[in-house]
């Protein structure tokens, strides 16, 4: 199973805060009752789309944030 969820219109502060997306990869494995496995990753990017990217593995998969604040998503 693969689950992703595309957001739009959100908040573009929110989307460069890398202590916002490692805060979640952090708190959010375990309220889905899921075992985290690594301490999250977090990077800045400026090319070609610049944006956030963040990943945590879980026993059970891993999680993923991307994002695409001039694209507003």
């Amino acid at each position: 199973m693969h689950l992703v969820i595309d957001g739009y219109g959100g908040e573009q502060d929110k989307m460069w805060d890398s202590e916002l997306v490692r805060d979640f990869l952090e708190t959010y494995p375990t309220k889905l009752g899921m075992t985290r496995m690594s301490e999250p990753q977090v990077s800045t990017w400026t090319e070609p789309d610049p944006g956030l990217s963040g990943f945590v593995v879980i026993a059970e998969s891993h999680i993923c944030i991307h994002t695409f604040p001039i694209r507003d998503y």
